[in-house]
């Protein structure tokens, strides 16, 4: 599944809140958030064909070459309706950060904007999301000394020893990170080490910080009641083993996937892994891939339910109201751009 570990607090310390402020204030954008499975990408290339709008990828997934089933990636047909960005933009052996992704989404946002079309962004990856916002905080800097300490433990005790060791420095940290989530671990006992400060205390801190930096944004998220989600979830990983994920997995771990890399830190892609390495069989790695995705899919939840200012809608049943609600948004921006235009429209 993709929009993994980028949803919340892990990577290398996160000193972008301002990143490309120069350039945001003048842009307007539009978000479809929400948790896996809810049906974002259906639902936004609707709008956007309805808008004339073009898509912005913040699906922390979706940026690499190769993973494209497992990661519901849209597919040749979708980008033929609707022009996407951020897609297939990196190897998976060479990981983007949030302050890459930013810069990235950045320069993708301002070419839309010249072109004079409405920008939606799209994902479920909640920091990349919030980068654009402009709450994300300045964390601590990084301590390599301390970082290498903890992997040595890690490789040594393994993933869970450490996660311990979160669950008595910050035990609201360790409840949002799984347990072989190594690097996101890694960073919250690094920013409690050096700061004093546990991640969780410094995210509620910088919650909802204004947008100084960030861009003016209408946010739209999809929901839907939790059976429902959770059964679309399971379906939709059927459909991606039907459609040919083991023979992507295999493929992707004979070009050289790295052990603990980007692949393998994806859920799906993990689990297939491990059934390719015979550790477990083939229904038992389908069964855990699900239940991953339905807890990420809960964490994805919590996270969004924490930021300010989402429009909740039901995506079976809230197509007419996020396209009027845009329609205004955008529609503002245009009639301010034209009442500043001396001698006629923002196009002339």
């Amino acid at each position: 599944m993709a929009e993994n570990s980028a949803a919340e607090d892990g990577g290398p310390p996160a000193q972008v809140a301002d990143a490309g402020a120069g350039g945001r204030a003048a842009v307007r954008i539009g978000m479809i958030v929400g948790p896996t499975g809810a049906g974002k990408t259906a639902f936004s290339i609707d709008l956007a064909e309805r808008l004339g709008a073009e898509i912005v990828n913040a699906d922390s997934r979706q940026l690499y070459r190769g993973m494209d089933l497992g990661t519901a990636k849209p597919d040749a047909a979708d980008r033929a309706r609707v022009p996407h960005h951020l897609i297939d933009v990196r190897d998976p052996d060479d990981p983007i950060d949030v302050a890459g992704f930013a810069a990235l989404a950045d320069s993708a946002i301002a070419e839309i904007a010249a072109r004079g079309r409405p920008v939606l962004v799209v994902g479920g990856s909640g920091l990349y999301l919030r980068v654009l916002r402009g709450g994300l905080f300045a964390g601590p800097p990084a301590a390599p000394e301390y970082r290498a300490e903890l992997g040595a433990l890690a490789a040594a005790r393994g993933a869970a020893y450490l996660h311990d060791r979160l669950k008595e420095a910050d035990a609201e940290a360790a409840r949002r990170i799984a347990v072989n989530d190594v690097a996101r671990i890694v960073r919250a006992l690094e920013v409690f080490a050096v700061s004093g400060i546990t991640i969780s205390e410094h995210h509620r801190r910088h919650r909802g910080a204004a947008t100084a930096g960030g861009y003016e944004h209408l946010a739209i998220g999809l929901t839907l009641e939790r059976a429902r989600l959770y059964a679309r979830i399971d379906r939709r990983f059927d459909a991606m083993i039907a459609a040919g994920l083991v023979a992507e997995v295999r493929g992707l771990r004979a070009a050289g996937a790295r052990p603990g890399g980007v692949i393998l830190q994806t859920i799906g892609y993990r689990e297939i892994g491990d059934y390719l390495a015979g550790k477990c069989d083939l229904p038992a790695a389908i069964a855990i891939a699900k239940r991953e995705s339905r807890r990420l899919a809960k964490r994805q939840l919590t996270w969004f339910r924490r930021e300010t200012g989402v429009v909740w809608l039901d995506p079976a049943s809230g197509g007419a109201e996020a396209l009027a609600r845009l329609r205004e948004f955008f529609g503002a921006a245009h009639s301010a751009g034209a009442r500043c235009a001396p001698g006629g429209g923002p196009g002339e």
